[in-house]
């Protein structure tokens, strides 16, 4: 009989967003293939957003993660959970403080809201704004 360690957490990423390809890469390095996290790209093709109960656009908009008993976690709660299984739990501890938790809220926020820009990868839509590319 085989032991099967579940990973941590599921991440759910962008793969053809290049800042966060290279911060999912840096991460796959970090867990030295221990499978304590399971990487999931949503932009692959054939990814079925209707399996995991989310609409694509929605995961787009910002990083969503999945613990082993299902339950959904987004934004920068998700990169705690990611560090933390990769060893840097005292790094996390930090981002929890007040103030701090604040600041990076806000800060992946703005980022999550304009990373299709960041990236070059902005579709203008017919009134000017940033739309997601075609699926």
């Amino acid at each position: 009989m085989t032991d099967v360690n579940p990973s941590e957490i599921e991440v759910f990423f962008d793969g053809e967003c290049p800042l966060c390809v290279r911060e999912i890469n840096m991460l796959r390095r970090m867990d030295r293939g221990r499978g304590r996290i399971t990487f999931t790209d949503i932009a692959r093709e054939g990814f079925d957003a209707s399996a995991i109960g989310i609409p694509w656009a929605t995961l787009m908009d910002r990083i969503h993660g999945r613990l082993p008993d299902g339950t959904i976690i987004e934004g920068v709660e998700v990169f705690r959970r990611l560090y933390s299984a990769v060893g840097l739990a005292p790094l996390v501890s930090l981002t929890r403080l007040p103030g701090v938790s604040q600041s990076l809220d806000w800060a992946y926020e703005r980022f999550a809201k304009n990373r299709l820009k960041l990236t070059g990868r902005c579709l203008p839509d017919a009134d000017g704004a940033c739309a997601l590319p075609a699926r």
